[in-house]
């Protein structure tokens, strides 16, 4: 896909060619790829640089390195420097002539911005149109669904779904992380009103609380995004083996774009799930740029989430330690009470572990930045005590930070298959034996108690060839009996749908893996640093004698 994009001087707008089909003009480069600046954004701009309403007349946009461009010339404006602005009294200002903002001149420009890229329309269109009905084959309507996430790329993908396909009756799963942006809700509720025929679910984790998590571990960081596999993709996963549980095969549609990050410029257009094996993900609109994005929006004139308006590239969780300053900016303003409410609470998180200078630590950033989870009460959970035992051999003794109960026999059954029977109840003994009825592990320790001995009978377990490897798996599952907290990544590892973790009544966390569908591959025992998501978030460091790992 070319990316350069150009600008024509009699029309006043972008273009994909350096041609314009609409006047005849020759084009000059301008960037690598735009965005329209909505009159929401354009008028918040014009009070930060104390120039209301300048640019009410100019075609506005923004550019590839959130330059902005008006009239085709890049203006001077910094996000660095918004740190020395009120973000309070540019809301006061935003609010006092939001009243006399009109979208009268930018709907005369975005006329014209369609009839001079109407052709480039006619193609991206046509071509994912063509490529979604030969990538569904023989799948039926009851077979797919849309990924929706109420974002413009989710959007778009949806729309261009529906009108390939001619059927309104296609699932769209919402992840909700339950972060989402209130225009977000928004959105999804006035798409749910203007598709009556769409099934729309949501995927939600409604057993966790973000705050709650937040001040049990710390909040997210750019290394550390367990937000992510807590509110996202663990309960997708979960939602999606619900619903399809029957099915042999399942088609779904990702609005992802290769020009979103260097991570996903890797990701192919049409691939097999890594997590879930029948399925199949397709993403149609995966070369489309931000350009040709809003030239379908803009174009077919269907709803979309107002956040863009206000001037936010991305739409995802409102407070992601990934977000922009830019993004950061707009929610002071647009959400202030939200804001300050994040902002406090990452205040108080800070004093908790230490920081000298709490306020500083969270205005300039730094905790986006952190690191493991020094300072944190809930890391030492992660701390694995043992011996050797001096009286048996391959024996071990653990000293555990959680008594006993019937949920660590559940952690061992990727090992093997649990005997209650064949051993000294009285000692609390357990056996794990593999397909043959031999004894590969002797488990003994009473149940309310914290001490734990663990016999390796044979070194064959969870795909491990030696003593020392066994060893690693084994304190791999004493780690997440300890710390998990439910937050699903084990059960998104697994591809049999084996695992099942849930919060009871009392709010204990319940870990079950099933003795049917289970494999033994050792997936959801070695996929993750010392076993547990949640072990890799809160990496400490530690003196020798705690721990040998």
């Amino acid at each position: 896909m070319q990316s350069t994009i150009y600008w024509c001087r009699q029309c006043n707008v972008p273009l994909y060619g350096n041609r314009c089909s609409r006047c005849g003009m020759e084009a000059k480069k301008l960037t690598t790829d735009v965005r329209p600046v909505f009159p929401e954004e354009r008028l918040l701009i014009e009070i930060i640089l104390q120039k209301p309403f300048e640019f009410l007349k100019k075609s506005v946009w923004n550019g590839t390195g959130n330059h902005y461009f008006v009239d085709g010339k890049k203006i001077a404006f910094s996000v660095k420097e918004l740190k020395k602005i009120n973000a309070d009294e540019v809301r006061r200002q935003y609010e006092k002539y939001s009243t006399q903002n009109t979208y009268c001149y930018f709907d005369e420009m975005t006329g014209r911005f369609i009839e001079a890229n109407k052709e480039r329309y006619e193609y991206i269109t046509q071509e994912a149109g063509n490529y979604i009905r030969k990538a569904v084959g023989e799948f039926g309507a009851m077979d797919m669904f849309v990924s929706f996430s109420g974002g413009k790329d989710s959007t778009v993908t949806s729309n261009l779904v529906l009108r390939a396909l001619s059927t309104p009756q296609i699932m769209h799963i919402f992840g909700d992380t339950t972060l989402e942006f209130p225009f977000t809700y928004t959105y999804v509720e006035r798409f749910k009103k203007n598709h009556p025929k769409t099934p729309v679910i949501s995927a939600r984790n409604k057993e966790k609380d973000f705050e709650e998590l937040c001040k049990l571990i710390g909040p997210p960081s750019r290394v550390m995004r367990w937000c992510c596999t807590v509110f996202k993709t663990g309960t997708i996963q979960k939602k999606i083996r619900s619903l399809y549980r029957d099915k042999k095969q399942i088609l779904t549609f990702y609005g992802i774009r290769r020009s979103e990050s260097v991570s996903r410029s890797k990701y192919e257009r049409e691939s097999d799930s890594p997590k879930i094996t029948k399925q199949r993900i397709i993403s149609p609109i995966i070369d489309w740029m931000d350009f040709d994005i809003w030239l379908y929006i803009l174009t077919t004139g269907i709803d979309f989430n107002d956040a863009y308006r206000l001037g936010y590239a991305r739409v995802g969780c409102w407070c992601c330690p990934n977000n922009s300053g830019w993004s950061e900016f707009l929610s002071k303003v647009h959400m202030h009470e939200q804001s300050k409410h994040f902002r406090e609470m990452l205040i108080d998180f800070a004093t908790s572990i230490g920081k000298e200078d709490a306020e500083v630590y969270v205005d300039d950033g730094y905790w986006k930045a952190r690191q493991g989870g020094n300072g944190v009460a809930y890391a030492q959970k992660s701390v694995v005590s043992f011996t050797p035992c001096v009286t048996e051999e391959n024996s071990f003794n653990y000293e555990l930070q959680r008594p006993i109960s019937e949920q660590l026999y559940e952690l061992f059954r990727p090992f093997g298959y649990l005997n209650f029977d064949m051993g000294n109840t009285r000692l609390g003994e357990v056996f794990v034996l593999d397909k043959r009825e031999q004894i590969v592990l002797k488990l003994q320790g009473r149940i309310g108690t914290t001490n734990l001995r663990v016999t390796i009978l044979k070194t064959e377990i969870a795909g491990a060839k030696d003593l020392k490897t066994a060893e690693e798996r084994i304190k791999c599952q004493i780690t997440k009996y300890q710390m998990c907290m439910g937050c699903l990544a084990c059960e998104s590892v697994c591809r049999f749908n084996a695992l099942s973790i849930r919060e009871n009544k009392d709010g204990e966390i319940e870990y079950h893996i099933s003795d049917e569908k289970c494999k033994r591959c050792g997936e959801c025992v070695n996929h993750f640093t010392a076993g547990c998501y949640m072990r890799k978030v809160l990496a400490i460091k530690r003196q020798r004698t705690e721990d040998k790992e």
